[in-house]
């Protein structure tokens, strides 16, 4: 009996050393999936810190420019203080967008999402109506222009130019 208990033992090490083999796969593997990962983070990292750069520039050249017209100067602590806290709530803005989005159950974020964003400022709502009014006419404009023409320029039927000139002509009648 103690003999084939000793006869068992290479193959019991050797179903050992195979599932710590398969351990040390699995283990490589996480270690490159987590350094896969790791690699995204510091990427990432790296491009909030190029974002949160360009608001600092563009804040500073923001302030810069007030300032001469104003007579006033800022000092660095605050240029960084405004900078700061713009780039937090340019985070929030774009957190909010992506939530009424998928409220919407959509993926991708509309003009609709934008003006409730601007919904507590009156006048950025305005601001925000009127320049997607503005690209709503422009956008119909070009579609209509599309409809005259067809493919490889051909022009449809004349009906359909004749009631367009008549739609756009201004003519007054004596």
């Amino acid at each position: 009996m103690r003999l084939s208990i000793v006869g068992h033992r290479p193959a019991v090490l050797a179903g050992s050393k195979k599932r710590l083999e398969r351990f040390s796969q699995v283990r490589r593997r996480r270690r490159t999936a987590g350094d896969t990962a790791m690699a995204a983070e510091e990427e990432q990292s790296a491009y909030t810190q190029r974002l949160r750069a360009a608001v600092h520039y563009t804040v500073g050249c923001l302030c810069q420019e007030t300032g001469e017209d104003k007579q006033i100067e800022f000092s660095k602590q605050t240029i960084a203080a405004i900078a700061e806290t713009t780039f937090r709530q340019c985070e929030n803005f774009a957190k909010d967008l992506e939530l009424f989005a998928k409220h919407g159950k959509r993926t991708t974020v509309n003009t609709d999402d934008v003006k409730l964003l601007a919904r507590r400022s009156k006048a950025l709502l305005n601001f925000i109506t009127e320049k997607c009014n503005d690209l709503a006419s422009s956008n119909a404009e070009q579609k209509e222009k599309k409809t005259v023409t067809t493919g490889k320029g051909k022009k449809k039927s004349d009906g359909h130019l004749e009631s367009m000139v008549i739609e756009n002509e201004d003519v007054t009648v004596d």
